[in-house]
């Protein structure tokens, strides 16, 4: 269904086809837009469940990693110089080496950092990627397990079977119902219900204290720089919303919320199905909107993302972006 509809001057230029799935504390889906049981590839939005698998292998505390360490676990980093350094000593703390990483480098998210790595002809390496904090957790989980640090990436090895193990239980599936596929940073990635990563995120945000999904909470909440970086969405909401929420975008488009209220947790996920990360990140705004999470002065830190300025290159306005859906209450 259409979400979003983008204008050129008063002409349609495109429209975006977007899912949303709203869960309540005991994970029943209570609002919807689209096909909520879309079957979605959450990527990077699935990265605290993999998470989870680590911390349940006793990484953590056998290797000292810190709350800040457990961030860049379930983060997307903009490959700034501090995202870079604490991968690096993450390595160094479970004795595994940059050439142990099985994910490549690529060009930074961020736009600032990529004109640094230009101006200094930098060429990234796996350190740099974005997911390399998931990849030294998971060499960690994998010396935790006393398993083999080569190939901890491939669907095979031990520590593989330990995500999928985990990733299922939480979300109260079974795992042949769980599809998998391959990232781009060379992990397993999974496929399920859209509403599913919604119950995921409802999860950590009801996680009780002292538990691994409220460490994860806790980590991701009180260290956003590390899940994204300078001016990233994921970090500049956790930031606006002081603990309350915790969020994490997934590549293509796909992002998950885990809101604490009065009423208890929710747990929100959207996909927009062209990809279109601008567009998801209005529609994500839209939804917290729409079910007044926050304050109005919360979300309106993140107007620019609700409302994202179009202009061409010599900085005319050249149309506005119009998201104006309303959410279906499920019965």
């Amino acid at each position: 269904m259409i979400a979003a509809t983008l204008y050129r001057g008063d002409v349609i230029e495109n429209t975006h086809a977007a899912h949303v799935a709203v869960v309540d504390a005991d994970g029943r889906l209570v609002h919807f837009f689209g096909d909520p049981s879309r079957v979605t590839l959450p990527r990077s939005a699935a990265k605290p469940a993999q998470a989870l698998a680590v911390i349940e292998t006793g990484a953590l505390e056998r290797f000292g990693f810190t709350d800040e360490d457990l961030a860049l676990m379930c983060g997307s980093h903009s490959s700034e110089p501090r995202h870079i350094e604490r991968a690096r000593a993450m390595l160094a703390k479970s004795n595994a080496s940059e050439s142990d990483l099985r994910c490549g480098g690529h060009p930074p998210i961020s736009d600032a950092v990529y004109k640094d790595w230009i101006r200094r002809d930098f060429t990234p390496t796996p350190v740099c990627s974005n997911c390399s904090g998931k990849h030294a957790g998971m060499l960690a989980g994998a010396r935790a397990m006393n398993a083999p640090l080569s190939d901890y990436h491939l669907p095979g090895h031990p520590l593989q079977a330990r995500v999928k193990r985990t990733m299922a239980q939480a979300i109260d599936l079974s795992e042949d119902k769980v599809q998998w596929a391959i990232d781009g940073c060379n992990l397993p990635t999974p496929a399920f219900p859209l509403e599913r990563l919604a119950r995921l995120y409802m999860k950590i945000a009801a996680a009780p204290e002292g538990s691994a999904l409220a460490r994860i909470h806790r980590a991701m909440t009180s260290h956003p720089e590390l899940v994204a970086g300078e001016g990233r969405f994921c970090t500049l909401l956790m930031q606006a919303f002081g603990g309350a929420l915790v969020g994490k975008t997934g590549a293509d488009a796909s992002y998950a919320i885990g809101v604490r209220g009065p009423e208890g947790a929710r747990g929100i996920a959207v996909k927009v199905e062209d990809g279109n990360t601008a567009v998801l990140n209005a529609v994500v705004m839209h939804v917290l909107d729409l079910l007044d999470i926050g304050s109005r002065q919360q979300r309106d830190a993140l107007a620019a993302f609700r409302d994202p300025p179009l202009r061409n290159t010599m900085n005319v306005p050249t149309g506005r972006l119009d998201v104006s859906f309303t959410l279906q209450n499920h019965q």
